[in-house]
């Protein structure tokens, strides 16, 4: 039945594995990175140790030459009138200078190169650096940071420093540029222009920034800006024929958008290009706003004579016989939606296991195109999943037996145990667990998603809550706490109110577990209700 659930997830266009490097999609696979570029820094040490000794020597032969040299040279008739002198010059000629030539063309650097190339294989690709740097464009949108704050590495809850360079803020914008999201090319070439103007030495010229930042500040229609930005770049480098045809181009542009509004004077313009802080784009998302402000927590709409309502208590689902001696604590984290959070949950040995099984097999979560019906990775969908079977430890036996006991559904008609470790800026867009199509044959083995129950399996110091746009909920990561809640009411509906998300991981590692329990097999675990909203 365990592998009938697994085919009803494709089936419905959830996230499945699939073979691919993206190591910015995952934390925990990209802290072996961090030990590959160890091993190449003691590679490279040992191969400028070699390099060193190398011209110590070269060096040391250098200066017993010249000695030698200058008293030769003084008198060189005297010199060799001296038999010994005559045949070491003869010597050196012949041998010794053949070896200080062998030993100049010596390849200290073959075993670093050889470790490099191995460890290139392991190294991201070009998609994985450009996935990161449009995670930190997603963090900056959601938590809005100023480019400032994040160049300079001011993050709540960041334990290590991390600053950008000139460097990095230029591609940053240029990788903005090329995929036409000329709002945040603006954001990060004026950090550019910024840092460049405080004094950081760079090989970034002003003039390279101004070309990206006058076009892209022309894209978000303000004209008079692009004219002023194109001009200082002219001043900077006269020679520079593209900032010559896009004045003259923007100039046309300001002409024929003054005659066509004529309600609107220059002062206006001046004063509205001053601003230099512009809004996203027309075809920014209006669904998300009330999405990211939850992330932030703001919108939450618990009300003080609501949240009177929320208990503590002890859990032992009545009276079951693994729970009597060892009740769970049940927290109400929500009234309408019913959610709880239960604690201790996972023990930090059961965490352990499961993120060492699920480590080896993450791989990028895909999505089911609703269109074409193909499974394809998604921006919305940012992070690594595995999925783990009661028989591959005894550790998954156990939680899933636990998630049993707690919720008193029944298993066997349930989902694999998901694993998920989210990435940079890892996130997953507000979306429903259950299925909304109505005449999908897949559903009539195992019938919906009835339930969901999320374990969390790590604390994150900033961002990562899982939120509910429609009532206003946002829910904090605990490590090994675990949340539930039912997706459909009783008469088998869908309530559309469990609409959620995960929120971009601003600062730490996100690493969640979860189980999807299916309607067959709680027919008597929990009864249609006599209304449809029950």
């Amino acid at each position: 039945m365990k592998h009938w659930a697994l085919f009803l997830l494709l089936a419905i266009g959830c996230y499945v594995w699939q073979i691919e490097a993206e190591f910015f999609t995952s934390i925990g696979q990209m802290t072996d990175l961090i030990y590959v570029e160890k091993d190449l820094v003691k590679s490279l040490k040992e191969y400028i140790k070699a390099e060193e000794n190398k011209l110590i020597e070269i060096k040391s032969w250098a200066e017993k030459l010249d000695q030698l040299t200058h008293t030769s040279t003084s008198d060189p008739e005297g010199y060799l009138g001296h038999p010994v002198n005559a045949y070491k010059l003869m010597k050196r000629l012949n041998t010794d200078w053949l070896k200080l030539e062998s030993l100049v063309l010596q390849q200290t650097s073959d075993v670093f190169i050889a470790n490099l190339s191995i460890q290139r294989e392991n190294f991201p690709t070009d998609e994985d650096e450009s996935g990161a740097a449009k995670a930190l464009l997603r963090l900056q949108d959601t938590y809005r940071l100023d480019s400032e704050s994040i160049s300079k590495g001011r993050l709540p809850g960041a334990q290590h420093e991390g600053t950008l360079s000139v460097e990095d803020c230029f591609e940053l914008g240029k990788i903005a540029y090329s995929d036409s999201d000329y709002y945040h090319t603006v954001l990060w070439m004026q950090q550019t222009l910024k840092q460049l103007e405080e004094g950081e030495a760079s090989p970034i010229t002003q003039a390279e920034a101004l070309d990206y930042l006058s076009y892209s500040v022309y894209q978000m229609g303000d004209i008079h800006r692009a004219v002023d930005l194109t001009k200082r770049l002219i001043a900077i480098d006269p020679t520079h024929v593209r900032a010559k045809t896009n004045l003259h181009y923007f100039k046309k542009s300001l002409e024929e958008e003054v005659k066509s509004d004529q309600t609107r004077d220059e002062e206006f313009y001046q004063s509205q290009s001053k601003k230099k802080v512009y809004m996203q784009p027309e075809n920014y998302l209006t669904e998300r706003d009330s999405y990211e402000a939850l992330c932030r927590g703001e919108g939450i709409k618990m009300t003080t004579q609501r949240q009177r309502k929320l208990f503590c208590r002890y859990h032992n689902n009545n009276k079951h016989p693994r729970l009597i001696i060892a009740p769970l604590k049940e927290e109400d984290e929500w009234d309408s939606p019913h959610i709880v959070r239960y604690y201790e949950m996972l023990s930090d040995a059961e965490i352990g296991k499961i993120k060492e099984l699920a480590k080896p097999v993450l791989a990028r979560a895909t999505v089911r195109d609703p269109k074409t019906g193909v499974l394809t990775v998604a921006n919305y969908r940012v992070s690594k999943s595995a999925w783990l079977a009661d028989d591959e430890d005894p550790v998954v036996s156990r939680v899933n037996q636990r998630i049993g006991d707690v919720t008193g559904l029944e298993m066997e008609t349930a989902e694999l145990l998901q694993v998920a470790n989210y990435g940079v800026g890892g996130q997953y867009e507000p979306h429903f667990d259950f299925s909304r199509r109505p005449f999908d044959s897949n559903l009539e083995t195992l019938g919906n998603r009835l339930a969901t129950f999320l374990n969390y399996m790590s604390d994150v110091p900033a961002g990562g809550a899982t939120v509910f746009p429609d009532f206003g909920a946002a829910i904090y990561p605990k490590k090994g706490t675990a949340i539930f809640w039912y997706n459909l009411f009783k008469s088998g509906e869908g309530d559309y109110r469990t609409r959620h998300a995960a929120c971009p991981v601003l600062v730490g590692s996100k690493w969640v577990s979860n189980k999807w329990i299916h309607e067959r097999g709680q027919e008597f675990k929990r009864p249609c209700g006599l209304t449809e909203v029950d």
